[in-house]
C-alpha cells in the first residue's frame, strides 16, 4: 500500500497538481548545471547562444564523467549526442534559432549507474511567439450557450461546517452547488467577523484528490473547488482508486466531441463557482479574483476569459495552451496532445474551443503571471503563446531556472499580490 500511495503522489506532481504543492526539488548528490551566456536567458532571433555545462559533485567538477545531451527547440532537439566524455567535468555548446521560441539544452550525466539531468533554455523573442491553434468563429456564442445551459438549474447550494478545520477567525465548510446536471464541490473559508469581504477563487491543478481550502487571511473569502463532481473530503484511497480507474487520463475523455469533452463541465463549473461566491451574504459584491497552477493556471485564464466579473487573476505555469503546437513542429501545452499521435477526426476542432490561448484573447482583468523556462510539463513556448494574446494589463514574473515547481519566495510574492488586489 505504501508504494501504491507513493506512485500516485508522484503521478499527481507530474500531471500538474495544485501549485501550492509544488515544492522546490531536493538537492542531488550530483548536479548538472547548465547556464546560458545571457543572464536573463533572452536572445534575439539569429543570435548565437552559448550554454556552459558543469557536472558537480560536492561542489567540485567531476572528472571523466559521461553525458548525453540534446540541443534545439523544446521537444524538437536538432542535435542529440550520447556518451560524450568530459575529462574535466565541463563542456560548452553553441546554437541559435531563426524564429521566436525556446531553444533548450538538456544534459544527462551518468554516474555509478544513475542519471542526473540539467537543463536550461534560451528564449528567442518571447514577445513574438503566437498561438497556432485556430479560434472558431462561433467561440463566444458557443460558450454563452454552454453557460446558459449550466445555469438552467438553480445553484441549490449546500454547505457543511468542518469544525476541525475552523480557526479562531474563519469558518470552514465543504460546499457544493449545481452546474447544469452535475455538481461542483469545494472548500469555503469565510471570516467569522460580520462584514463584507473580497474573495479569491482557487482552481485546481490536474489530478483527483481531497482539498483543505486556500487561506489568504482572515479578511478574505476563499473558495477552493474540485472539478470532478465528487466530494473533496473523502479518504485518499477513494481518489487513488479513481485515478487508477474511472478517471484515469480524464483530460483526454471525448476530445473529439466539443459537447462531450471532459473540460466542458469543468469550464462552466468555474463560472458557477463565481456565481456561488456572488450568492454569499459575506461577499462584498465586487472584489473577486481567481488563481491556480498548471491545470489551475489554465482554468484561471479560462474563468477570467468567460466571466467579466473577475477583477484580477494570477495564473501559475498554465496548462492547455496552444494545444495544436505539436502539429506545427513546436511545443504544445500540457497534456501534449498530438506529440506522438496525429489528430483523429474532430479532435483539433474540439480542442480549439478549449484552448487557453483563445480564452486569453478575451481576458479583460489585470493579471500577475509567473513561470520558469525549465518547465517541461507546461512548455514555455505554449505559455507565451497564450500570454501574448492578452491585451489586459499584465505582469510576467519569470523564475528562469524553475521547472514545474515554485520557489517559496515566488509563492509569497504571488500571495501578496492577491492580497493587495483584495484591498
Amino acid at each position: 500500500m505504501k508504494n501504491y500511495l507513493l506512485f500516485f503522489c508522484f503521478l499527481w506532481i507530474l500531471t500538474g497538481a495544485g501549485w501550492f504543492a509544488q515544492a522546490q526539488p531536493a538537492q542531488k548528490w550530483v548536479n548538472v548545471v547548465v547556464t546560458p551566456n545571457h543572464t536573463d536567458w533572452n536572445y534575439k532571433a539569429g543570435e548565437e547562444a552559448t550554454f556552459q555545462v558543469q557536472v558537480l559533485q560536492s561542489g567540485h567538477l567531476l572528472q571523466n564523467v559521461t553525458v548525453d545531451y540534446e540541443l534545439g527547440p523544446e521537444f524538437f532537439p536538432a542535435t542529440e549526442k550520447k556518451d560524450v566524455l568530459l575529462k574535466d567535468g565541463k563542456i560548452s555548446f553553441k546554437a541559435s534559432m531563426k524564429e521566436a521560441g525556446l531553444l533548450r539544452c538538456r544534459v544527462v550525466a551518468k554516474v555509478n549507474g544513475k542519471t542526473y539531468e540539467g537543463l536550461a533554455g534560451a528564449l528567442y523573442d518571447g514577445d513574438k511567439i503566437r498561438s497556432v491553434t485556430p479560434c472558431p468563429e462561433d467561440f463566444d456564442d458557443y460558450w454563452k450557450k454552454a453557460i446558459e445551459a449550466a445555469r438552467a438549474l438553480p445553484l441549490n447550494a449546500l454547505k457543511v461546517l468542518l469544525p476541525e478545520k475552523c480557526t479562531a477567525t474563519q469558518d470552514v465548510y465543504e460546499v457544493s452547488f449545481q452546474n447544469g446536471f452535475a455538481r461542483v464541490y469545494g472548500i469555503l473559508m469565510v471570516p467569522k467577523k460580520p462584514g463584507k469581504y473580497p474573495a479569491v477563487l482557487q482552481v485546481p491543478g490536474a489530478g483527483i484528490r481531497p482539498y483543505n481550502g486556500a487561506n489568504y487571511g482572515e479578511d478574505i473569502i476563499s473558495l477552493e473547488i474540485g472539478i470532478h463532481g465528487i466530494s473533496v473530503t473523502m479518504q485518499p484511497t477513494v481518489y487513488n482508486a479513481l485515478s487508477a480507474g474511472a478517471l484515469s487520463n480524464y483530460w483526454g475523455f471525448n476530445k473529439n466531441d466539443k459537447d462531450r469533452f471532459y473540460y466542458k463541465r469543468v469550464y462552466t463549473g468555474c463560472v458557477r463557482a463565481v456565481d456561488y461566491i456572488f450568492s454569499l451574504p459575506e461577499f462584498d459584491g465586487e472584489t473577486i479574483g481567481v488563481t491556480g497552477g498548471s491545470q489551475g493556471g489554465a482554468l484561471t485564464i479560462v474563468t477570467a476569459g468567460l466571466d467579466t466579473r473577475i477583477k484580477f487573476l494570477a495564473p501559475i505555469y498554465p496548462a492547455l495552451c496552444d494545444l495544436g503546437g505539436f502539429l506545427k513542429n513546436r511545443a504544445g501545452g500540457w497534456p501534449h496532445f498530438f506529440r506522438n499521435d496525429k489528430p483523429q477526426t474532430g479532435e483539433l476542432e474540439t480542442l480549439s474551443y478549449y484552448d487557453v490561448a483563445n480564452f486569453a484573447l478575451r481576458v479583460k482583468a489585470p493579471g500577475f503571471y509567473t513561470w520558469g523556462l525549465n518547465d517541461v510539463t507546461c512548455p514555455p513556448t505554449s505559455m507565451y503563446a497564450a500570454y501574448n494574446n492578452i491585451s489586459a494589463p499584465k505582469e510576467l514574473k519569470l523564475y528562469l531556472d524553475t521547472g514545474h515547481w515554485t520557489y517559496p519566495e515566488q509563492q509569497a510574492i504571488l500571495s501578496q499580490w492577491l492580497k493587495e488586489q483584495c484591498k
